[in-house]
């Protein structure tokens, strides 16, 4: 194995399901796979082809220090509150089966 495989496989085992990094929060995509119901590789696969999308959300005032953190797919919607230290305090999935999901559900909430 070469050493900068060694150090990528290092990194990935460190990394915490959750965790901040300039800014920016960054998600294991394990858990984003199994709130999709999709397989890692097809997630990833997805991903790189535009077919998977997410925005993420900074709560304010009784929210402060939490992120709300949305993925789509086709046919589904996952959604996980994150707190100020990376823990998943909520988490929901919507699918909508056979059907693609309405334009009104890829939107975010007021």
């Amino acid at each position: 194995m070469s050493a900068a495989r060694n150090h990528r496989k290092a990194q990935v085992q460190r990394m915490k399901p959750i965790e901040f990094e300039n800014g920016a929060v960054q998600i294991d995509a394990a858990i984003v796979a199994e709130g999709l119901g999709l397989a890692l590789p097809l997630l990833q696969q997805e991903m790189r082809a535009g077919k998977i999308t997410s925005f993420a959300e900074r709560g304010i005032d009784a929210d402060s220090g939490r992120h709300r953190l949305t993925f789509f797919s086709e046919h589904r919607r996952f959604r996980v509150v994150i707190d100020e230290t990376g823990a998943i305090v909520q988490r929901s999935a919507v699918n909508f089966g056979d059907s693609s999901l309405p334009n009104s559900v890829r939107k975010p909430r007021g």
